[in-house]
């Protein structure tokens, strides 16, 4: 099943006196349950293609269906609630906030939704496990590493078992250990769950891992090779 469509998608920034175009009639699917990469240099588009199947953005031109719906004409509250019950993001600056501990960092998309206590704290307990993080529950996010904040990222985007996953250079700051086991959870959670992962990067050992991987340049897609 298509999960993300894009048909002739275009994004121009301008300042009023220069325009600059990062995405250019960009047309895409991806199916349920892949993992994407995608990849390019600096300036090719790829953390605008993000933010236009995330919702984040509007296009200049095109469309962007989620699960068959076009988001492109939805309102800003609407978006709002897409974002929370179907898409999970992951940065490369973790947004974690700071004076909340790990699990109520992981639990608060579930406050958010209204779920019952009881069956937020279960939930949370169920994720941390799942990610190998439950002893970092009661931590803040300032007394554990970087790739432990990073997994508490995950915990949180996947709390409310999204369709979809987006991740932006999630490795970025990480060593190449670190983000390779990264990298391994994500895939992980992709086999076990039928998350669809779409993730940006220019990391060669996150290009290597790819299921799918789009090369972008110039906002164009210049390849797109299913590995497996």
């Amino acid at each position: 099943m298509t999960i993300i469509k894009t048909e002739n998608l275009t994004k121009i920034y301008s300042d009023g006196k220069v325009e600059v175009v990062a995405l250019r009639d960009v047309n895409l699917e991806i199916m349920q349950g892949e993992f994407v990469v995608v990849a390019g240099p600096s300036g090719s588009g790829k953390t605008t293609l993000l933010n236009q199947i995330g919702g984040l953005d509007k296009p200049t031109e095109g469309r962007v269906y989620l699960e068959g719906k076009d988001i492109t004409q939805m309102k800003k509250d609407e978006l709002a609630e897409l974002r929370l019950r179907k898409i999970g993001f992951i940065f490369q600056t973790y947004n974690l906030i700071p004076v909340l501990t790990v699990s109520e960092n992981v639990e608060l998309p579930l406050v958010l939704l209204g779920i019952p206590e009881r069956q937020r704290k279960e939930q949370v307990m169920e994720v941390l496990n799942l990610l190998d993080i439950s002893e970092l529950a009661n931590k803040k996010p300032n007394e554990i590493s970087g790739g432990q904040q990073q997994r508490v990222a995950i915990a949180r985007a996947i709390i409310t078992r999204p369709s979809i996953i987006l991740a932006d250079e999630p490795t970025a700051h990480l060593d190449s250990k670190t983000g390779g086991m990264l990298i391994d959870v994500m895939i992980k959670m992709n086999r076990e769950k039928g998350i669809t992962f779409i993730i940006c990067s220019h990391d060669p050992q996150v290009i290597q891992k790819a299921g799918r991987l789009i090369r972008l340049r110039d906002g164009m897609i210049e390849d797109d090779k299913k590995i497996w």
